[in-house]
């Protein structure tokens, strides 16, 4: 896939933008873009959890149902799940039944809870405490974008001391370029640093 593709709508973009219908307006509208708030973020590494060994776009065209499943990923909520909440979810058909990851995200709820219970915001503080410094030249090909950095694996090793899962450094990559801790939009995408619509 080309690195960058120029829309019917005559914008250029990332050429993934374009490998399916659902992503475009994940790429112009989400990807890249600085998410902060407990929730949200919580959120968000529930939904990498989920991803891993899978592609994106399963767990896009899933959220919806993610959200139904896990009471819109509130934090208190999911914490308090038991037996009976991983026997449903086991169930239900709509999302990814995978009971290592249902219970690491109640684990992961959990280890939140008790972060943002001591300091509200202590997950949105965490996680962007492993910023790396923003990029100055947007990468020319997919080769140029890593799994994994030396930021996203102290990000890794610091979750996982309090008791996450599922947090590896890609994981933890993947999250950080949806949040917006970096933009890996390619060169000539309107959204790539140096461009005036970048993020």
């Amino acid at each position: 896939m080309d690195a960058i593709i120029t829309g019917v709508d005559g914008v250029t973009r990332c050429g993934w933008a374009h490998s399916a219908p659902e992503m475009l307006p994940y790429h112009d509208d989400e990807w890249g873009r600085q998410l902060h708030g407990d929730r949200a973020l919580f959120e968000k590494l529930c939904l990498e959890t989920f991803q891993s060994g899978l592609s994106w776009i399963t767990i896009l065209r899933k959220r919806e149902a993610f959200r139904a499943a896990f009471a819109s990923f509130d934090i208190d909520r999911v914490a308090a799940f038991d037996d009976g909440d991983v026997e449903r979810l086991l169930t239900d058909a709509r999302i990814v039944r995978n009971r290592a990851k249902i219970t690491a995200s109640i684990a992961n709820a959990r280890a939140t809870k008790f972060l943002v219970d001591a300091q509200p915001g202590a997950l949105d503080a965490l996680l962007w405490g492993f910023a790396p410094p923003r990029r100055t030249v947007a990468p020319e090909s997919y080769a140029q974008v890593p799994s994994s950095t030396p930021f996203s694996a102290a990000a890794s090793a610091a979750l996982k001391k309090l008791g996450y899962r599922f947090v590896g450094p890609t994981t933890m990559y993947a999250l950080m370029q949806y949040a917006g801790l970096v933009n890996d939009h390619a060169a000539g995408c309107h959204l790539a640093v140096g461009e005036p619509g970048a993020l």
